[in-house]
């Protein structure tokens, strides 16, 4: 499928970056779009720390919780923390279970993750029950909360008290919490909006660190937590998120936990490790284990302080991730013959597939699967005890709740983001469901919406891709949404006499502008092989890599599209 090349527009600088700091226009041109217009901009960007983070008094409400969980401690409460099973969720047990337990009686604290299967996502019923049941007087909830007002008030009337530290978005029904710490509040003055719950916890460790006096390390030495959230989550990499991320990384790579070390052996990842390899090597690790099996185990892994025991349960939610990619590999060859198999599917604008022997813990991964394969809305279905259960993955600019609350009438229950959603419905709404969710995608979405986009952040010439270049673009990470690793151009390329197919699927490219020559790989390529090899200009997507042979370094181009010049 040919792809929409959206190519940024120039901004014009206030004054040129290009000279104050001695890079390719191009770079400065990157910088000037993403708000970095001087040297002082320049120097925070390039250099963030810890005094970028806003203070924790901001927040609304954390002063009140501060108070409540002292009162607990003082009056030997037992304490709660109900988290979720994804990553973000895991790491915020992880942190504040590890904290309180420096302040407090081990025994008289616990954690409960809700199952996957049999509980779905946040706070429960059976979560509630168990706080009861075992006499908890205070839960601390995290990365969850702040959309269960009624299942709170129902602990509330059993005397349980709720501390709620999330960064979903409130609905009009506040929960009857001692304290909320959610920036997302309307009434909240916290000036970053974006942190991850494992972030909004951090802010409270931080602000019980100052309660009670402690050394800034007792809350530092959380922060490889704290980016490993913020990269798995996809919140924005920008403020006050990316010097988090910044700094966690430092830690992982100066000072890994045993946790860390572990999954790092297990999994054959060397270091220094970049945002990249934490998306793509640690966090699909993590979420493995909810994902296959108890994502407690992930809790207690990071919460080893002995090597060997942490690579026991590291190998173990490593085994639950090759599991994973094994079923999610099946069900996707399965989802595809469906779709393929069937002409009316072919010609939707949506797809909608079902089969009630598929796994409920990776049908997103499926769904995102086959969204990149068709380009458009598409939602994967399972059965789930009496009910089917499914999770739903937009394309770029189209609103997907919007869609699926429209078909509210077949739904059980629903709730999600512009880009991704889940649901719920009877067996006998399916097809109701699917005929009306293809019927308002239809009606909707714009053409254009269903041809993929490659957003390329400026134009380049060889003769500027250099080391030095290279060296900035990497002071650039942690990369991410609001940050994303630079997309560059290259017009009137022509083929060098070496660019091959390899591999049948791939291209080893060596190309030439204006008599400078580059290496390069464009990885499932091999049907724009015919462009390149004709000899005739091209112009080319690309990000830029560093290969190293025979300890010599050079710069590579990871071409992402090409096409032949205009």
């Amino acid at each position: 499928m040919e792809k929409i090349w959206n190519i940024l527009p120039e901004v014009a600088p206030e004054n040129s970056l290009a000279e104050i700091l001695n890079i390719p226009k191009a770079i400065a041109n990157i910088l000037n779009q993403r708000g970095i217009k001087s040297f002082e901009e320049a120097e925070k960007f390039f250099n963030p720390c810890i005094e970028q983070l806003h203070p924790f008094s901001l927040l609304k409400d954390i002063s009140n919780a501060c108070e409540r969980i002292n009162e607990a401690i003082i009056r030997k409460e037992k304490i709660l923390i109900y988290g979720d099973y994804d990553v973000d969720g895991t790491t915020s047990v992880a942190i504040l279970y590890q904290f309180l337990c420096t302040l407090y009686s081990k025994e008289k604290i616990d954690f409960y993750i809700p199952n996957r299967y049999t509980e779905g996502y946040g706070i429960g019923e059976k979560g509630i029950s168990f706080a009861i049941e075992h006499n908890f007087n205070l839960v601390i909830s995290v990365d969850c909360g702040i959309k269960s007002a009624s299942l709170i008030q129902t602990a509330l009337d059993e005397g349980i008290d709720f501390i709620i530290c999330d960064h979903h978005l409130p609905d009009n029904e506040i929960p009857p919490a001692k304290a909320i710490l959610n920036p997302k509040q309307h009434d909240c003055n916290y000036p970053y909006k974006d942190l991850c719950g494992c972030g909004v916890t951090y802010k409270l460790i931080t602000a019980l660190c100052k309660f009670y006096n402690l050394d800034e390390q007792n809350h530092l030495k959380y922060l490889d937590l704290v980016a490993i959230a913020t990269a798995a989550d996809i919140v924005s990499m920008t403020g006050e998120n990316r010097a988090l991320a910044y700094l966690g990384l430092k830690k992982i790579n100066q000072n890994p936990s045993p946790a860390i070390k572990a999954i790092c052996e297990i999994a054959k990842a060397s270091y220094p490790l970049t945002i990249t390899d934490v998306v793509f090597i640690l966090a699909p690790r993590i979420n493995a284990a909810g994902r296959i099996d108890d994502s407690r185990k992930v809790v207690n892994l990071f919460n080893c302080n002995d090597y060997e025991e942490a690579k026991n349960i590291a190998a173990l939610i490593n085994n639950d991730n090759t599991y994973r990619k094994t079923i999610d590999k099946s069900i996707t060859d399965e989802a595809l013959q469906i779709i393929q198999s069937d002409e009316r599917q072919i010609s939707k604008k949506t797809s909608v597939v079902y089969n009630e022997n598929w796994s409920k813990g990776v049908v997103g991964i499926v769904a995102s699967r086959l969204t990149e394969t068709y380009y458009r809305p598409t939602i994967v279905l399972t059965k789930s005890g009496e009910v089917i259960a499914g999770s739903a993955r937009s394309v770029e600019g189209f609103n997907l709740y919007e869609a699926v609350h429209g078909c509210r009438e077949h739904l059980l229950g629903y709730g999600g983001h512009f880009a991704a959603a889940g649901l719920t419905l009877l067996p006998e709404k399916i097809k109701e469901f699917a005929e009306q969710f293809e019927k308002i995608v239809s009606e909707t979405i714009e053409p254009e919406m269903l041809i993929p986009k490659i957003t390329i952040d400026s134009e380049i010439s060889f003769r500027d891709i250099t080391l030095r270049t290279y060296k900035v673009i990497n002071r650039m990470e942690p990369f991410g949404p609001g940050n994303m690793k630079p997309v560059f151009i290259a017009r009137n390329v022509v083929n060098g006499g070496f660019s091959k197919i390899v591999k049948e699927e791939h291209l080893k490219l060596h190309l030439i502008q204006e008599g400078i020559a580059l290496s390069g790989i464009g990885f499932n390529l091999k049907e724009k092989a015919d462009c390149v090899l004709s000899n005739s200009p091209v112009d080319i997507v690309f990000t830029l890599d560093e290969n190293e042979w025979n300890g010599v370094k050079s710069i590579q181009l990871k071409v992402i599209d090409i096409r032949r010049s205009a």
